[in-house]
């Protein structure tokens, strides 16, 4: 797959946003469509040429085995060339935001569950029940717990690609150096606090802790949650969860205990760009399906296990790791739809995916790929499964105005991190500002 310029069907704004970030923002055409002509249609019937748009989140390893899933398709299916777009997450929301404004999203998004409702809700995204229904999108060996993740307000706006959990990933040889005896499932906030006090020692850091993901596990270990049931506000009224959670985040920090602040704001948030990567790291918090990438850009073994407690299971739920939807203004919603089927269901595809994107949601899939799994993802396998078992329901996907509550709460934590403002002071304006986006919500 050659690089090529940009596809002549974006507008010439769209143009022009794109390609003040190509360096963030990744694109390749997928040249000429060649008609084909199958045993199944008549003699002289041919396909009609398709051409199809997919972006996707990641770093450089999903990026790589991606592209190599696209031209197998495209073998496969002569008459459907696809033209690709990618970035590290941050960067492919910010690239989406105008393409959506523009009219002119990918066929085919890869879909983080936090922006679902706010896609699904301005109508940008199709709903695919129509296309399950008729065998075009086949989800006919996922559980229908599974497929319903993707359901907003009654509709299927995405189809999982993969179930993961939150877990601790760390390269335990520098624990052990430490000598820093064996941990398990069974820990707490205060015995990592005891580890990162001595490894600090060892010139290794733990890596700041995403503030969409550990603020709601940490409020769900409380019997809280970051959003009331039908998203009109957050979870909870009482800032004392946030100022214990952000007086303990703040003490680590200017503890030394993780990198600064405007070291971590340059990141990417790509497996390479982590601390354990780049060598002065010896633990993060991530996604189960992370470790696998995490562990190939580290170039070293390590090891995965559950967040510190406590009350670690009622904190802990199984999600999509991502999903992929439609886009209403496709012109080629049923080829996308066949796309995203041979995705989910075709095992020497997901022989190269090998649990990325998540435990794959197929069961065929998932019991096809055992006997070939390498220890690394033998461990993930294991994990999740572990999860599985203790774990709490998960939460509705996010309610509309998620991404801006979340972009609030990133602003935050950073004004904390800087001593711009107190921890109390943040916790009194978050929920403030934070209830006044999602009361937008309100019927």
């Amino acid at each position: 797959m050659k690089r090529k310029p940009l596809p002549f069907l974006l507008s010439t704004a769209l143009l022009l946003t794109l390609t003040g970030c190509s360096s963030a923002w990744n694109l390749t055409s997928g040249g000429t469509a060649t008609p084909k002509t199958t045993a199944e249609t008549k003699q002289g019937d041919v396909e009609r040429d398709v051409k199809l748009r997919i972006a996707w989140w990641g770093g450089q390893a999903r990026h790589d085995y991606t592209l190599k899933l696209i031209e197998l398709y495209q073998q496969k299916n002569p008459h459907v060339k696809i033209d690709t777009e990618y970035a590290g997450f941050d960067d492919y929301w910010k690239k989406l935001a105008p393409q959506a404004a523009a009219n002119q999203l990918p066929d085919i998004i890869q879909m983080d569950i936090s922006y679902l409702g706010q896609y699904g809700s301005k109508e940008q995204l199709e709903d695919l029940t129509p296309l399950t229904n008729s065998g075009a999108l086949n989800i006919s060996s996922a559980s229908s717990d599974t497929i319903n993740t993707g359901r907003v307000d009654g509709k299927l706006y995405g189809i999982p690609l993969g179930i993961n959990a939150l877990g601790t990933i760390y390269d335990d040889e520098p624990l052990k150096q430490a000598g820093i005896p064996l941990i398990d499932h069974n820990w707490t906030w205060s015995v990592l606090e005891q580890i990162n006090d001595k490894m600090k020692k060892q010139g290794k850091l733990l890596d700041h802790l995403r503030f969409d993901q550990f603020f709601p596990y940490y409020l769900r270990t409380q019997g809280q949650h970051y959003f009331n049931a039908d998203g009109t506000s957050l979870g909870y009224s009482d800032n004392k969860y946030f100022i214990e959670y952000y007086k303990m985040y703040k003490r680590w920090y200017d503890a030394g205990y993780m990198r600064t602040w405007d070291k971590e704001a340059l990141s990417k948030l790509t497996p390479e760009e982590n601390p354990i990567a780049l060598g002065d790291g010896f633990m993060t918090m991530a996604w189960s399906n992370q470790f696998v990438t995490l562990q190939q850009a580290s170039k070293k073994p390590l090891q995965i296990m559950g967040p510190p407690g406590p009350n670690q299971k009622q904190g802990l739920y199984l999600k999509p790791t991502m999903l992929f939807s439609i886009s209403k203004s496709s012109k080629q919603k049923e080829e996308a739809a066949k796309f995203i089927s041979w995705f989910i269901n075709d095992l020497d595809a997901n022989m190269l995916i090998k649990g990325d994107r998540g435990i794959p949601i197929s069961s065929k899939v998932k019991e096809g790929l055992k006997p070939s799994l390498r220890p690394e993802e033998q461990q993930v396998y294991e994990y999740v499964a572990w999860a599985e078992q203790n774990s709490s329901v998960m939460e509705p996907p996010d309610p509309t105005g998620a991404a801006e509550v979340s972009k609030l709460l990133k602003d935050m934590q950073e004004q904390i991190l800087y001593n711009k403002i107190s921890v109390e002071e943040a916790a009194a304006k978050f929920k403030n500002d934070a209830n006044a986006i999602l009361a937008k919500n309100k019927k």
